[in-house]
């Protein structure tokens, strides 16, 4: 797991913050950046900012979390890296951690966004989940709704999915974006972030399903054939965070991918065992 966390302070500062996108329920913005060759796209994007307090939050760590989480269970994902970065920002330097992934497209392909997608393909009166099974994507969805209920992914939104267009054919995107989850409105509070109940059914905003994470699993064809998680295996998801995130941080995020986990396996919705 070593390669994607970049200890080693970075100098970013190079890089344009030009987009910003409000985040949900916070006063805040996420900022991203990009970098593009002949060969590669690299998408660069740091946790909350604004004028006053500058970057803070935990957002790019969650992303890795749920790469590595992803990874483990063999669901189809856009891999993330954790860099230690000095970056510029509105003329201010900063160090601070961001995440870095490659692009998914393939040089002349197109993304668009699920909603739009679904608006201008549907019938009738489907819903964007009997659309998804339509175009044979049930499969992919299910294992998202999975990933979201054990990350407590609250910002699941129409445009957290994309389809990757390409001539007349399509294919729904690897899962990308997943920072606003886990304990991330915790924003440095220990006590807050050790106060969070793992099996908490937070209300998420998701296009696909539900506002509950809880009752999105039930509309998993189960039990879903992924890669069981073991306890070697959330070791490996939370190796190297010690420096990066708080102890109390740490725990309560292990806490909560294993009693979700555990939750899911003893509901049938997953094989495997309990950790």
């Amino acid at each position: 797991m070593g390669k994607d966390l970049v200890r080693a302070l970075k100098d970013y500062s190079h890089l344009t913050w030009s987009e910003r996108a409000n985040t949900s329920g916070t006063g805040g913005t996420f900022l991203k950046a990009r970098e593009s060759t002949a060969r590669a796209t690299v998408y660069y994007k740091l946790s909350c900012y604004d004028s006053y307090r500058g970057i803070y939050g935990h957002e790019c760590v969650n992303e890795l979390v749920a790469s590595r989480l992803m990874a483990q269970l063999g669901v189809d994902h856009v891999a993330y890296r954790l860099v230690h970065a000095h970056v510029v920002v509105d003329g201010v330097g900063h160090d601070t951690w961001m995440s870095a992934s490659d692009s998914f497209r393939q040089p002349g392909e197109r993304k668009q966004a699920l909603d739009v997608f679904f608006d201008l393909s549907r019938e009738g009166t489907e819903s964007p989940l009997e659309f998804c099974a339509r175009m044979g994507w049930k499969r992919a969805i299910d294992e998202l709704m999975l990933v979201d209920f054990l990350l407590v992914n609250r910002d699941r939104h129409g445009a957290n999915v994309e389809v990757v267009l390409d001539g007349d054919g399509y294919r729904l995107a690897p899962v990308f974006d997943s920072g606003l989850s886990l304990v991330f409105s915790a924003y440095g509070d220990e006590a807050r972030a050790a106060a969070f109940d793992p099996l908490s059914d937070v209300s998420a905003n998701n296009y696909l399903g539900t506002r509950s994470l809880f009752e999105n699993l039930k509309l998993i064809d189960a039990p879903l054939d992924v890669e069981p998680l073991s306890s070697a295996g959330l070791e490996d998801i939370m190796e190297g965070l010690e420096g990066v995130l708080p102890q109390a941080h740490r725990l309560k995020v292990e806490q909560i991918i294993r009693e979700r986990w555990n939750y899911a396996v003893a509901r049938g919705v997953v094989r495997g065992g309990s950790l």
